[in-house]
């Protein structure tokens, strides 16, 4: 039973970093029109999901992205996953404001890098008293653990241990679950179910900024979408033979 998706709505980030599992670039592009989303996400729906989460790519610079939260926001729990500079734009900010997902988190990528950090907790408190409940993705790389852990105590004053997501980096400088604890100082902390082993979600599908399906964000395993809904979704998984990130 698929409970919850994601959806790459591109591969186009103006940030452009250079682990991005997305590979999204400043010239990058998109296969999804924004109403092929809304009905392909309101069709899972239908079938059974019950949370869809937008990424990218960069959502908020994604040409349609509120037509497709007002549509979804009323029929599934929808949350949106941005690094947050385009909601330094207030003409940005103010459109989110008139079209509210469920939740919004913001990214932090270098935790050492304290403007990062300063501009990320400005707009997490900047959403609290929105209605939009507001989380943290914190990447963790394994030679910056110290940093991530002062991120975290800082984070934890207004954010609760639920609305943090430790993210350990991938394809390189990949943190040790030890590492990862150590961040969230030995307390209950929020990560990947792939922290411990790397093992096929049961509940879980990830579909790409062109039109694929895989079992997780990270996984080389794509197939692409045989038909834009339910059915297509189930056939396409069925037919990805699962690898892990740490195969390729």
């Amino acid at each position: 039973m698929i409970e919850l998706i994601s959806i790459d709505l591109s591969n186009y980030c103006s940030k452009q970093c250079s682990f991005c599992y997305n590979h999204s670039r400043k010239e990058g592009a998109t296969l999804w029109k924004p109403s092929e989303v809304v009905a392909f996400a309101s069709d899972c729906v239908k079938n059974g999901v019950k949370s869809v989460s937008l990424g990218g790519g960069e959502p908020f610079e994604y040409e349609g992205v509120f037509n497709v939260i007002d549509a979804l926001f009323p029929l599934c729990y929808l949350s949106v996953t941005t690094n947050g500079l385009p909601l330094a734009d207030e003409a940005v900010w103010a459109r989110l404001m008139r079209h509210k997902p469920d939740k919004v988190h913001v990214t932090i990528h270098q935790p050492d890098c304290d403007g990062e950090v300063d501009r990320v907790l400005r707009l997490v408190k900047r959403l609290a008293p929105t209605g939009i409940k507001p989380g943290l993705n914190l990447l963790v790389g394994a030679d910056k653990v110290e940093y991530a852990r002062r991120v975290y105590a800082k984070f934890s004053d207004v954010l609760t241990p639920e609305q943090i997501i430790l993210i350990p980096q991938r394809f390189g400088n990949t943190p040790t679950p030890k590492q990862i604890a150590g961040v969230a100082a030995g307390k209950p902390f929020q990560s990947p179910s792939c922290l411990l082993r790397c093992s096929r979600p049961a509940n879980f599908a990830s579909v790409t900024w062109n039109k694929k399906v895989g079992s997780c964000s990270y996984s080389p395993s794509k197939v692409s979408l045989p038909s834009l809904d339910f059915n297509g979704l189930v056939t396409a998984l069925k037919n990805v033979e699962w690898m892990g990130c740490n195969e390729q």
